[in-house]
């Protein structure tokens, strides 16, 4: 799916490209109409200080506006590739399947190492930059790995698949 550095390249597969593109279009055509109208109505009721209405909508615009800077900065450092290779090897747009050193594999989670903006329906996301994520970042399958969590204590998973992600 995709993989983000603060302010570096961000990784995407075509199909979360144009996803996000299409949403990108959406935001920035009927839905920004849609709140200017709102706004236009409400400030035509008169008096603004008590318009609740009016002050909902200018709220609603403020964090429409952030969301599309933030959709546009992402496709701005995008660089469109491949799904990973189906290799074992944990990098960003693989299904990780883990669990913790000493648990049995029936209590083994699942997440998508990527962009939490492109959160599939159903799976977690966790960021390559995350304590996890960093940490497992380019291990092969069947790895135990040490990372420090943020209360502090270092923990111990395995590595016990990594998938391609096909969503």
């Amino acid at each position: 799916m995709s993989q983000s550095t603060e302010q570096g390249t961000v990784w995407l597969t075509q199909e979360a490209h144009d996803k996000l593109r299409s949403e990108l279009e959406e935001l920035k055509g009927p839905v920004r109409q849609e709140i200017i109208a709102r706004i236009s109505a409400a400030r035509d009721e008169g008096d603004l200080k008590e318009n609740g209405g009016y002050h909902a909508a200018r709220e609603e615009q403020g964090k429409l506006e952030g969301k599309i800077r933030q959709l546009e900065d992402m496709l701005e450092r995008a660089e469109v590739g491949e799904t990973p290779p189906d290799d074992g090897v944990v990098e960003p747009g693989m299904v990780v399947t883990y669990k913790f050193e000493g648990d049995d594999d029936d209590e083994a989670e699942t997440f998508l190492l990527g962009a939490r903006e492109i959160e599939p329906e159903g799976l977690q996301v966790f960021s390559p930059q995350s304590p996890l994520g960093s940490a497992i970042n380019g291990k092969p399958r069947g790895e135990t790995v040490s990372y420090e969590a943020p209360n502090g204590k270092t923990l111990r998973v395995v590595i016990l698949d990594a998938k391609p992600f096909t969503g």
